[in-house]
């Protein structure tokens, strides 16, 4: 399987020495980038370091990009230069606001996070699903052991909730819901299941497919995306900038079993035609996705 496919995610590494020097190298990357400041005690309080190994890790760091960090007498600490290029992806803006949003959500304990001081952050509340620990606990463990689970599960369309054999694949988040992506033993067929419906596990069952056999799951579909052509020039370049458009657009890749999810984000799904400025962007490529936009493959 190529890496689109079922990759599990690795756990990351715990705290404490036990993790590398590279570990440590890129925390030392990211706070000079977001903090603007790194120290040894910064690296002795957050991975549980002698002062000396601290010392070395910056010592390090400074070989490897001498032009990014000077020693500031006065303050004591190694601050980040005007020249400041970082060396690691986990420097990227991208992930530092990834970082602020696990915080305002409460994804993320201050420990979790590689950066020092936080700014003021919120995020637009949802009702928070709950969820079963040990049915999710079973969905993960069927999916790493590759075997079917008999569970009870809450469909929309039945009054009452029904048993079926799942074969759990993945997990998959749309937004809104967590799913489980699973081959379904009744209907023969792969779809999403809401895991907050899945009210309970009561066995185990040999798989009845394999991950490669999910067609809408591993393949990978090219979304091109460009501004309204309804918007003023001056608009549509303010939308090229947000979106990071080039030549007037900007590509990206989704599964196909995820682009009804995708296109509802993007409100691109709607059948009624929206004014420009609400709308803003549009598919340019609907012709060649024609045959994979279909209704949300979550089971009722």
């Amino acid at each position: 399987m190529n890496e689109m496919n079922y990759d599990p995610v690795r756990a990351p590494a715990r705290p404490g020495n036990r993790w590398g020097q590279d570990r440590r190298l890129e925390f030392i990357d990211f706070r000079l980038r977001w903090d603007g400041r790194i120290n040894r005690s910064d690296l002795t309080e957050h991975f549980g370091i002698s002062v000396p190994q601290a010392s070395l890790d910056i010592a390090r760091y400074l070989e490897l990009a001498p032009d990014n960090l000077r020693y500031d007498r006065s303050a004591r600490v190694y601050v980040a230069t005007t020249n400041f290029n970082p060396l690691f992806t986990t420097s990227e803006p991208q992930r530092y606001l990834n970082g602020l949003l696990a915080q305002a959500t409460g994804g993320a304990g201050l420990g979790d996070s590689l950066a020092g001081w936080l700014p003021p952050i919120a995020a637009v509340p949802t009702p928070t699903r709950q969820l079963d620990g040990d049915v999710l606990t079973a969905l993960i463990r069927a999916i790493r052991n590759s075997h079917a689970l008999s569970v009870e599960y809450q469909s929309m369309s039945r009054p009452e909730p029904t048993t079926r054999t799942l074969t759990p694949l993945a997990i998959a988040h749309d937004g809104f819901r967590w799913h489980v992506r699973a081959f379904c033993h009744t209907r023969n067929a792969f779809l999403d299941f809401v895991i907050a419906r899945i009210l309970k596990v009561s066995g185990v069952a040999p798989a009845g497919a394999k991950a490669e056999d999910d067609i809408e799951w591993c393949n990978i579909l090219q979304l091109v995306l460009a501004a309204h052509p309804g918007l003023t020039v001056d608009k549509r370049r303010a939308i090229e900038f947000d979106y990071g458009m080039t030549n007037g657009e900007v590509v990206f890749e989704c599964r196909q079993a995820l682009l009804f999810y995708v296109l509802r984000h993007l409100g691109l799904s709607q059948t009624q035609v929206s004014k420009p400025e609400e709308q803003q962007i549009v598919l340019r490529n609907t012709d060649a996705l024609r045959s994979y936009i279909k209704t949300e493959s979550v089971d009722r």
